[in-house]
């Protein structure tokens, strides 16, 4: 599967105990006519619970310039947050700063399969920046030329 080239997001949200979000490389579009996209999180990690349990989550698609910002979301046991530069969206969700685009909405199914659980999230605001985007193939991150 590491021959499949994918975008890389930042899933975040906001919570009683502050901002929490893991980095994701399984993210894609699902519907246009209702906009829903998809992605999915390990059963294992120790961030999805919490942004599960959220109101609303957001979808950060990070930008080529944002792979430093990809590993501290990959990392369990630290405070992500610190440090990083993010406004709330709309429905409060941390929306970081330099993201490709950012997309935000709310949990409409997930559904387990395999170790990671598929979730689906209506899209209820939008917007995107100009740039190049961070791509993950065969174990590393890579760049558009």
């Amino acid at each position: 599967m590491g021959h499949y080239v994918t975008g890389v997001v930042v899933v975040s949200a906001a919570t009683s105990e502050g901002p929490v979000g893991f980095t994701c490389q399984t993210f894609g579009s699902l519907s246009l006519d209702p906009v829903l996209v998809t992605f999915a999180a390990r059963l294992e990690s120790k961030s999805w619970p919490k942004v599960r349990t959220a109101k609303a989550v957001g979808i950060n698609i990070l930008s080529s310039e944002q792979e430093a910002l990809a590993r501290v979301f990959a990392t369990s046991g630290i405070d992500k947050f610190d440090g990083v530069v993010w406004s709330p969206g709309p429905h409060g969700t941390p929306l970081l700063e330099g993201a490709l685009a950012h997309l935000e909405g709310t949990i409409v199914a997930v559904t387990t399969h395999g170790d990671h659980e598929v979730v689906v999230v209506s899209v209820e605001y939008a917007l995107s920046h100009s740039g190049a985007p961070l791509l993950y193939y065969r174990g590393g991150f890579g760049f558009l030329d």
